[in-house]
């Protein structure tokens, strides 16, 4: 492979979150969107406001992957307290940034609003941090690290978002491939197991459905390569074919001995 696979994860903030008083919406938006662009979003974290919470889970993902997104807690009340984490984790000052103080102070004079100290809160972020545009709400979010901060605010976020990822340099895409199973993952379970092993540099994903009379299944095959992703697909094709030819077989061995399947 001539692409390096980039990793990410999702660091979800917010009391209102863990409470269900609010329901995310960003965190599907993230995934699709990193698909597209060859990012593999390999975890999903959701912490509640809480300084040490936020610092401890931000820490081990950005270790851990190539990207950490966050959302929520970058706003003007007392507990939007992201930047005082981030700044944490990072060990540097959590300051007023001049340059966001002046987006936010020609904003709200535009609009003729006292730009209060709570205001002023938006403006801050971690020492070093370079700014996420906000076409919505003009209060930027920031990048420090391999962590991109933004707002919680579904609009917002995706608005953030979409610079983000048109900055980033692209990962190599996974291909897949769906393939209907007209059987249950019982019927199917043990053989494509092998078929998985046999294939490691595939995915196999497996999605069981019910339509009110019978199970079947809808398999996913991902590979990056396209190769790979043929060789595994034809395997579970073969596999599909193997199990209907037995079932027919049986059917007919039954229909012919008088019972009733």
């Amino acid at each position: 492979m001539t692409s390096t696979i980039k990793t990410a994860a999702m660091l979800a903030i917010g009391d209102e979150l863990l409470s269900g008083r609010t329901k995310d919406k960003n965190i599907g938006h993230l995934a699709d969107l990193l698909t597209v662009a060859g990012i593999d979003l390999k975890e999903v974290r959701i912490v509640a406001d809480e300084e040490d919470a936020i610092v401890e889970a931000l820490n081990a993902l950005r270790a851990k992957y190539t990207y950490v997104f966050t959302s929520g807690g970058i706003g003007p009340t007392h507990d939007d307290i992201t930047a005082d984490a981030v700044s944490k984790a990072f060990g540097v000052a959590c300051l007023h940034d001049p340059a966001a103080m002046k987006l936010l102070a020609d904003m709200y004079a535009g609009r003729g609003l006292e730009f209060t100290e709570a205001r002023q809160r938006m403006a801050r972020m971690p020492e070093g941090s370079r700014h996420i545009p906000n076409p919505v709400s003009t209060a930027p979010g920031f990048i420090i690290g391999n962590v991109h901060v933004m707002a919680g605010v579904p609009q917002v976020f995706q608005a953030m978002l979409a610079h983000v990822v048109a900055s980033l340099p692209a990962g190599q895409r996974v291909l897949s491939r769906s393939i209907a199973c007209p059987f249950g993952e019982g019927d199917i379970g043990t053989a494509l197991g092998v078929i998985q092993k046999a294939h490691p540099q595939t995915s196999i994903g497996s999605y069981p459905q019910f339509d009110g009379i019978r199970f079947s299944t809808e398999l996913i095959v991902r590979a990056r390569v396209q190769g790979l992703l043929d060789a595994a697909a034809a395997d579970v094709e073969a596999m599909i074919e193997a199990i209907r030819a037995e079932k027919d077989a049986a059917a007919t061995r039954d229909l012919g001995t008088g019972e009733v399947a």
